[in-house]
């Protein structure tokens, strides 16, 4: 009788649970072993766990370099981040490797500019210490100059980053508040000018003339610490910030003394730096700073989603084929 040798299915790790049924499909496939706890696996676990792992299914916090992939091994052959950006991952390490990198775009639009039209409400009408308030039993009446804040029907939009996100939270604030649009883009978007009646411009402009900005560019080289102390000192101090793309974007020491001195009215952040902060942080103790755990992704629709096309892609590069959603 003939033998066969046993087929060898590839590993892959997986750094934290995912939603969905997604998983199940990849099982089928791989050998597949998922980080159990709710918090990333440290430097030193994640470097363990990668040793002999043909794919990794990996998170925006868990840094990705070349040491990592070498310690892999060289059949490591597709990473998968679960997400829309990839700046945890050093990109041109995998491409010198010849490792396929992955994303999950697109999927995660509309939650997105949901929630960064929800922050723009809780920042500017003070919802979280209103309702602190409540809660600490601390409510005595109704007060005619308590808890005032800002509107934004017929106000100034301004959007740094007319990319997907930007233009869905665009749509939702020019459609449902009136409100005139002003952007930053590498280019002129005429399809939102014609459809939003948007207008280009300078940073510089966008913020002295905005009285909502909200940030919606990637994280570069280019825009770490975008909006700094001195970009801060031209908003109005009626004006209010709002920032889902990612941390580093923001000067935070600059944010929390414009704050505290009142020349920006209030910010709302589904993103920090470092994440999570500490409870005694000056903008998590601030009454006008909105912060929430970067849940801009955060529903069934949009994760279970980006589950999916984690999965395609890592079932992809392990074949050898073209990924579905590629950043390599």
């Amino acid at each position: 009788m003939k033998s066969h040798e046993a087929v060898i299915r590839p590993s892959v790790l997986v750094t934290r649970q995912t939603p969905g049924e997604s998983l199940q499909r990849l099982r089928e496939v791989c050998e597949v072993e998922v980080w159990p706890e709710t918090t990333p696996p440290s430097r030193e676990e994640l470097c363990r766990l990668v040793k002999g792992r043909h794919g990794l299914l990996t998170m925006l916090s868990d840094r990705i370099d070349g040491e990592l992939m070498d310690l892999a091994g060289d059949q490591l052959a597709v990473i998968s981040n679960y997400a829309v950006g990839f700046n945890n991952i050093d990109v041109d390490a995998a491409k010198t490797r010849g490792i396929a990198v992955g994303n999950t775009p697109d999927v995660l639009t509309d939650a997105t500019a949901d929630l960064a039209v929800a922050l723009l409400f809780a920042a500017s009408r003070h919802v979280l210490p209103a309702g602190t308030q409540v809660r600490q039993g601390e409510w005595r009446t109704w007060e005619p100059t308590g808890w005032l804040g800002v509107e934004p029907a017929g106000k100034t939009l301004g959007i740094v980053g007319m990319g997907r996100i930007g233009r869905a939270t665009a749509q939702r604030l020019v459609g449902g508040w009136g409100m005139k649009l002003l952007y930053t883009s590498r280019s002129d978007q005429a399809e939102v000018e014609k459809e939003l009646g948007g207008r280009r411009v300078e940073l510089d402009t966008l913020l002295t003339e905005s009285d909502f900005v909200s940030v919606h560019v990637a994280l570069t080289d280019e825009t770490r610490n975008l909006i700094d102390a001195e970009a801060i000192s031209k908003m109005k101090s009626t004006s209010v910030l709002v920032n889902t793309a990612r941390g580093e974007i923001v000067d935070q020491d600059a944010l929390v003394k414009a704050l505290e001195n009142r020349s920006v009215f209030a910010a709302g952040l589904d993103v920090t730096t470092p994440e999570p902060l500490s409870a005694e942080h000056p903008l998590v103790q601030s009454p006008h700073c909105v912060i929430l755990p970067h849940i801009g992704s955060a529903t069934h629709t949009s994760r279970n989603a980006m589950a999916e096309i984690a999965v395609d892609n890592l079932i992809a590069g392990l074949s050898g084929q073209p990924l579905r959603c590629s950043v390599t």
